[in-house]
């Protein structure tokens, strides 16, 4: 059985929306959009790479999917590029169909939790998930997420999507790992118990 860890960039408030540019998400007039950018250091250079390593394929949603395949494969000069690319990447989506554009990509089609349940209970390497919060959502409720890695960055940006809705499962997490950067955005690993 794969382990699944997702990764996401929050603000103190709980929104996820567009941490990295800002045209990533405008949805319902975001504005704020790159927000998580000037908090990079280093220390979440180095905590990132080990997570990308240690998860040899990556699960996204459609539009985490689509906005990543816009980007990273045209960032020549990025060392994170040749491992995006190399990866595994399956997509969980009901509205694209095959051949997907990015190479060594697979849809999952049909519910995320069955789908995505039947991968995990596959032999093969663990799956990382970055981003993808509806994905996340999706798995959550399904108790299908094994680890939580967020980078909690010290603002409040007062609107945008949250990563919980006002209504979902309750779930008790234990820390298990926590460092904080030179910047002051806390990078806490959560596993539920």
């Amino acid at each position: 059985m794969r382990n699944i860890s997702a990764t996401l960039s929050i603000s103190i408030d709980g929104v996820i929306q567009a941490p990295g540019r800002p045209d990533e998400d405008t949805r319902g007039s975001f504005d704020r959009g790159g927000w998580a950018v000037p908090y990079n250091d280093e220390v979440m250079a180095q905590r990132m790479a080990e997570g990308m390593a240690s998860s040899g394929t990556m699960l996204f949603g459609r539009r985490t999917y689509e906005d990543f395949y816009g980007y990273w494969p045209r960032q020549t000069d990025n060392p994170f590029t040749p491992y995006l690319n190399q990866a595994t990447k399956y997509v969980v989506s009901s509205t694209l169909s095959e051949p997907l554009p990015w190479q060594n990509s697979i849809l999952l089609p049909g519910d995320p939790a069955t789908s995505v349940g039947e991968l995990k209970a596959e032999p093969g390497p663990d799956l990382g998930v970055v981003g993808s919060a509806q994905l996340v959502r999706s798995l959550l409720a399904a108790n299908l997420i094994d680890r939580y890695v967020l980078l909690i960055h010290p603002l409040v940006l007062g609107q945008g999507r949250r990563l919980l809705d006002e209504q979902g499962p309750g779930v008790n997490f234990e820390l298990v790992d926590s460092v904080i950067t030179t910047k002051g955005v806390i990078i806490a690993t959560y596993e539920p118990h």
